[in-house]
């Protein structure tokens, strides 16, 4: 009798760590920081900062253009977006630490209006992609000691927003931050609720 060979279907997430990626505390912030700017790499200095500040999904930082974020060569302390996935505008400030390196980067790189901020090495890529961006945040929680598993490219995202969540306990500026339609977005997205009761469980002595 004939047997059959039955294929076993091997899960995507097989030995991977899936679920939100977490956001980098303050002290991990600095670290990658002053390891770019110790290595003078002017176009990932620009970048990490302007992906902390902008709190903006990959696509979307990586589709911005010089003139998005300045105005001849003055580099903006606001800009705003229209997001391509909710098609809705969300606007971030732009630190002056951030704008120094962007002002440093894009005079270094010659970059013009029209051009894309970060643009790729890759001919048939006019900027980064997103897989590039991810090697590039794996690279530099690596750098600095982390479990690259744990983080991606939404940890850019979440990571100002977490800390503005954690000293305001605001909320509804944490959901127009992001740009979400609605609270509970915001809510699931940093994962409060759960943290908030841990938070509130490690206070409490038994």
């Amino acid at each position: 009798m004939a047997t059959k060979c039955r294929h076993r279907h091997v899960p995507w997430n097989r030995g991977k760590i899936v679920g939100q990626k977490a956001p980098l505390k303050l002290r991990e912030i600095w670290a990658i920081r002053i390891r770019l700017q110790l290595r003078s790499n002017l176009r990932d200095l620009a970048l990490f900062n302007l992906a902390i500040d902008s709190k903006l999904r990959a696509c979307d930082l990586l589709g911005l253009r010089v003139c998005d974020i300045a105005h001849e060569s003055h580099v903006n302390s606001r800009a705003v977006v229209m997001q391509r996935k909710t098609r809705r505008p969300v606007q971030f400030e732009i630190t002056e630490m951030s704008r120094d390196a962007l002002q440093a980067w894009t005079r270094t790189a010659g970059l013009r209006g029209s051009d894309f901020v970060f643009p790729s090495r890759v001919v048939q890529s006019p900027h980064l992609s997103t897989r590039q961006y991810a090697r590039i945040v794996h690279k530099w929680v690596r750098g600095i000691g982390l479990d690259s598993s744990c983080y991606g490219t939404h940890t850019m995202r979440r990571t100002k927003a977490a800390l503005i969540y954690r000293r305001t306990k605001n909320l509804r500026a944490v959901q127009l931050l992001l740009g979400h339609s609605k609270l509970e977005s915001t809510v699931r997205y940093l994962g409060i609720e759960v943290d908030d009761a841990l938070e509130i469980s490690e206070q409490t002595e038994a």
